[in-house]
């Protein structure tokens, strides 16, 4: 399955937003994001329940995404449009909860995961820390260019970057081979998320990674 056009994803952190999380999802949808994943999973699933029912109609009327980075049968019953699993999530079990029409995708840190992601299971990878980043303090060594394109060489499904990635360094991650780009604290600490919106998904017409991808049919 394609990833959704632009291959922004803007994962959500209230602990960081400077606003109100939907002030902010609706900002950046209406500066054109189009792929929003919930990622609130220190709260009970009742509590991120209640957070995709408040979010989903937004993405809905944006025609966009939204995932969530949790548990596939949270997501079925809140009717979001897939997961985000941990490096050490079961794509196989996620899959047979979420059927064939939903994006499911998953974290790798090393050119060893990456090589076995499975293509048929699993529709994208996020590799990172790209850089050193504020949202993960001690997450983990910053990867830097080389590993990225490395990883994205040896992984057969599209991998985005996440970590430090601001409007400045976006267009040179997308040119590690990068298919797109994830970000959360850039967008939940800036007092104008639909301006840094803007700015990073200016990236991709200066990569012209864009014209690879397609948004879903559910999606759209």
């Amino acid at each position: 399955m394609k990833l959704p056009e632009p291959p922004l994803l803007v994962i959500t952190d209230r602990r960081q937003a400077k606003l109100p999380l939907l002030t902010i999802i609706e900002a950046a949808l209406a500066a054109g994001c189009r792929w929003i994943s919930l990622r609130e999973n220190d709260l009970t699933a009742p509590e991120q329940a209640a957070f995709a029912r408040q979010l989903l109609p937004a993405a809905r009327r944006a025609g966009a995404c939204m995932t969530l980075h949790g548990e596939p049968g949270l997501a079925v019953e809140c009717q979001l449009d897939g997961v985000h699993l941990p490096a050490d999530g079961n794509p196989v079990s996620a899959r047979c909860v979420l059927g064939p029409s939903k994006l499911i995708g998953m974290s790798i840190h090393s050119v060893a995961e990456a090589r076995v992601v499975d293509p048929t299971i699993l529709d994208y990878a996020i590799v990172g820390p790209a850089f050193e980043t504020e949202s993960k303090p001690g997450y983990g060594p910053a990867l830097g260019g080389e590993a990225l394109g490395n990883i994205a060489h040896a992984c057969a499904v599209p991998v985005l970057a996440v970590g430090g990635i601001d409007p400045m360094r976006a267009s040179e991650v997308l040119g590690f081979g990068m298919a797109g780009l994830a970000v959360m604290g850039g967008v939940m600490r800036a007092a104008h998320p639909g301006a840094e919106v803007k700015a990073l998904l200016s990236a991709f017409s200066d990569s012209k990674g864009m014209g690879a991808c397609e948004a879903p049919a559910h999606c759209k």
